[in-house]
C-alpha cells in the first residue's frame, strides 16, 4: 500500500483524470444484460464507490471520463472474433447506441464538464478510442481506473494506460468482477504489479486537497 504522501503526490488534481469503465445501465443497472456482474458491482459497494469518486472529482476539479461500450443496431463494425462478443449478441439486453442501456448508471452523476467516450469495437476503453488523445490534451499524468469488469475491461484499461506512459491508480474497492473472489486475486497478482493500488477512501483523501488548476 502506498503512503499518504506517495499517493497524494500521484493524485495532483491538475494532472489526474478519473476513468469510469462501462458503468452503464445495461451493464451495472437493474436491467443489466449481465445480472451477476451488476449484482456484484452493487452488493460489493464498488458502484457506490465509483459514484463517490466521481462526486469528489467534480468538487476538486479532476477531469472525469466515462468509457461506454455500445454497438450499432445493425452490429456494423463490432467484433465477432471471441466467445465474449458472440455471447453478447445473444443477450436479452443489448448495449445499443442511443438507448437507456448505454447511459451512465445511477448513483453516478454526470457533470457537464465530464467527457463520455463511446466505443463500437474491442475490449479496451483506451485502445482504438479517443481516450488516449484526450488524456494527453488534458495534461494527464495519473489515471484513476474504476468500474467493471475486473475480468476484462478494467485490466485492459490499466495495461493500455501503463503502456502509454501514464501512472495508474486502482481503487481496489471501486472495481468489480465475477466471481466475487476473482477481483481481489486479480488485483493482488496482476494489477498490483503495474499500478498503484489503494482504497476509495485513500483516493478521496488526496482528491480533497486540490493543489493546482487544470489548464483550459
Amino acid at each position: 500500500m502506498p503512503s499518504n504522501a506517495e499517493l497524494s503526490e500521484l493524485l495532483d488534481p491538475a494532472t489526474t483524470v478519473l476513468l469510469t469503465v462501462e458503468c452503464q445501465r445495461g451493464v451495472v443497472g437493474p436491467d443489466s444484460a449481465l445480472p451477476q456482474l451488476a449484482e456484484e458491482a452493487r452488493t460489493s459497494g464498488a458502484l457506490a464507490n465509483v459514484a463517490r469518486l466521481v462526486a469528489a472529482a467534480h468538487e476538486s476539479g479532476v477531469q472525469v471520463i466515462h468509457a461506454i461500450a455500445e454497438r450499432r443496431p445493425d452490429g456494423r463494425g463490432a467484433n465477432h472474433n471471441a466467445r465474449l462478443f458472440r455471447a453478447a449478441e445473444r443477450l436479452p439486453v443489448r448495449q445499443t447506441s442511443g438507448t437507456e442501456a448505454v447511459r451512465v448508471a445511477a448513483p453516478i452523476e454526470v457533470a457537464e464538464a465530464d467527457l463520455v467516450v463511446r466505443r463500437l469495437h474491442g475490449l479496451s476503453p483506451i485502445q482504438g478510442t479517443d481516450v488516449d488523445a484526450l488524456l494527453r490534451n488534458l495534461g494527464c499524468r495519473t489515471l484513476v481506473v474504476s468500474g467493471v469488469s475486473a475480468n476484462v475491461a478494467v485490466p485492459n484499461a490499466v495495461f493500455d494506460a501503463v503502456n502509454r506512459g501514464y501512472v495508474v491508480v486502482v481503487p481496489r474497492d471501486a472495481i468489480a468482477g465475477v466471481p466475487s473472489d476473482y477481483t481481489p486475486a486479480m488485483i493482488s497478482h496482476t494489477l498490483a504489479l503495474v499500478a498503484t493500488v489503494a482504497t476509495t477512501d485513500e483516493v478521496l483523501g488526496c482528491l480533497g486537497r486540490p493543489r493546482g488548476i487544470r489548464p483550459a
